[in-house]
């Protein structure tokens, strides 16, 4: 099946007359990707919605009543068919993907900015449509303001900032753990003890006496835990929702009836408490959905002393965010990657996170092997252009691994690169972190993750809520259901280590700002108290992406030694 792309959708459009912005062209792509639908039939789904409504203009309004309409539509018309009918067409086809292959190309060029990517591929010539792309440095996306904001980092002016992994070095994930071996019987384990965790916590923060078995026939309202299922191997929807009880609670599964319930958004392997009833045994009919609690946010504690030096101007640090591919799809040149270095030469941010892939398992040049460099030395090399390129900038690196670097593990939680050849003081400002992690920057705690889980979700997820979009339910998800990934079961391409998840793909807080890379819309917005930062890609096709920088300010702590919340300005730029 063709991938769908915002090219084939702008040239449906055109072919009724229909002319359209990127940010509506980023809208439609994005309902194509969360309901599986291709370019043409999304343009073909709108006209006749538009038709029957009088000839409603594209715009993104029209285009969120056409999102609504079309879920309404799919309800009613699963009602007059069983779920296990749909179930079977949709896992017919392939389970949700990064969509755009040829639109994410990876750093697979030359092993530095000097040298020509032509010593390792074939035919290399410079992306005519990178090089002619419009709107370089465009500010897309801004959130917050700070005082006085100057979007540049310290230049050296101090020690540099303090960088850490929360979980501490001897705890975090180690490179070479031994995976494909857990059993059934683990993983089972795993999930009974997240449910009963996070009832626990529901329990104690609502009140809530006892829960009682969800298959026990009661007349009375009651209240029950479990996880959210599917009752077939397809797409979760209104109809086709079961509650799994842990053994606590009988360790059965029962169908759920949603239609007394308001408001709601849920999906597979969410952690949930209802209150409603079960005259029967079996159908629990909700009436109340307990929404879930999220983390405390990091916290130190403040000596009170009588001469405190609080300073008059609050400390302030810059933060850099680029997700791969970082090469147009239609060359390997290092075009993008030479822009990206000369930004962070020209703000000279004291912190620049990069995300992979850098060589991406995807891209056209590896699955056809035409590379004549092992993945690894093309790695490491790309790696030493980076370094290299911004020594004189002096800014911490860190380096988070993606699924699609065909040179690394393809496993999650995912171990951190190894870089053995590195001179101690580049080792010095560099960090390699696993994937998911969380960081300690300055005070500030950064939660990260480069696997797609914004589009992971948003496939699966089902609601009926009011005045909430997509993204800020997800991201809400992910803070109340505490972990980095909390779908179950994960898509096929995401190779889950359950035993090692239950250690380092939980939050061990709420973090302040949360980076959380999609193929979907960039965005900078606050989720009950928590800045999340989708950055967008580097590239995007043939075509500059979008980068993502954070200018941080600490106040100065309060007296009562309470927690002050640090001030964030944020925005998505063009590269």
């Amino acid at each position: 099946m063709a991938l769908v792309n915002a090219d084939r959708i702008k040239s449906e459009l055109n072919t009724f007359d229909i002319g359209c912005g990127d940010d509506i062209l980023d809208k439609m792509l994005e309902q194509c990707l969360c309901n599986r639908l291709q370019g043409h039939e999304i343009v073909l789904e709108w006209v006749a919605f538009s038709t029957t409504k009088g000839g409603l203009k594209l715009s993104l309004n029209t285009l969120e009543q056409f999102e609504i309409k079309a879920e309404e539509e799919e309800e009613s018309l699963l009602d007059s068919y069983s779920t296990p009918a749909k179930g079977s067409q949709k896992r017919a086809l392939t389970t949700p993907e990064h969509p755009q292959s040829k639109r994410s190309a990876a750093l697979i060029a030359s092993p530095g900015l000097l040298m020509c990517s032509a010593s390792f591929f074939p035919s290399v010539t410079p992306s005519q449509k990178y090089s002619q792309r419009g709107g370089r440095g465009e500010v897309v996306s801004t959130f917050g303001a700070v005082q006085g904001t100057r979007w540049a980092g310290r230049k050296g002016q101090t020690n540099g900032v303090q960088l850490e992994l929360l979980e501490g070095s001897e705890d975090s994930l180690i490179n070479n753990y031994k995976y494909m071996f857990q059993r059934l019987r683990d993983v089972r384990n795993v999930l009974t003890e997240k449910i009963e965790e996070l009832g626990e916590e529901l329990r104690t923060n609502f009140n809530i006496e006892e829960f009682s078995p969800v298959s026990l026939p009661a007349q009375d309202s009651v209240i029950v835990l479990g996880q959210v299922c599917c009752d077939s191997n397809g797409k979760l929807n209104s109809q086709s929702v079961l509650l799994e009880a842990g053994p606590d609670q009988g360790g059965r599964q029962v169908p759920v009836d949603l239609s007394e319930l308001r408001d709601y958004s849920l999906f597979p392997g969410q952690v949930v408490v209802m209150e409603g009833m079960n005259t029967s045994g079996r159908k629990f009919v909700a009436s109340k959905l307990f929404e879930g609690v999220p983390l405390p946010f990091y916290s130190t504690p403040i000596k009170q002393e009588m001469d405190m030096d609080i300073p008059d101007v609050p400390e302030q640090f810059l933060v850099m965010v680029a997700c791969g591919p970082y090469t147009p799809s239609d060359g390997l040149t290092f075009d993008p990657l030479v822009d990206l270095i000369n930004v962070i030469a020209r703000d000279r941010p004291d912190v620049c996170i990069l995300l992979g892939p850098f060589v991406d398992s995807k891209h056209e040049q590896i699955e056809k092997s035409l590379v004549t460099e092992t993945f690894d030395a093309i790695f490491s090399r790309c790696v030493g252009s980076i370094v290299e390129g911004t020594k004189g900038v002096g800014c911490r690196l860190v380096f988070v691994p993606s699924q699609r670097d065909v040179h690394h593990h393809f496993i999650y939680p995912q171990p951190p690169f190894i870089l053995p050849d590195l001179s101690k003081d580049d080792a010095k400002r560099m960090t390699l972190v696993p994937d998911p992690c969380t960081l300690l920057i300055d005070g500030v705690t950064f939660g990260l993750t480069s696997t797609d889980i914004l589009f992971h979700m948003g496939a699966e997820e089902i609601s009926c809520a009011s005045g909430s979009d997509r993204f800020s339910r997800i991201l809400k998800h992910m803070l109340t259901q505490r972990n980095y990934y909390p779908l179950y079961p994960p898509v096929e391409e995401v190779n889950m280590d359950y035993e090692k998840f239950q250690g380092y793909g939980q939050m061990p807080l709420s973090p302040d700002v949360l980076i959380v890379p999609s193929e979907l819309r960039f965005f900078i917005k606050d989720v009950i108290g928590c800045v999340c930062v989708n950055p967008g890609r580097l590239t995007k096709g043939q075509v500059g992406g979008t980068y993502g920088r954070l200018l941080i300010q600490r106040s100065a702590p309060s007296i009562d030694g309470k927690r002050v919340s640090p001030c964030v300005a944020g925005q998505v730029v063009k590269i």
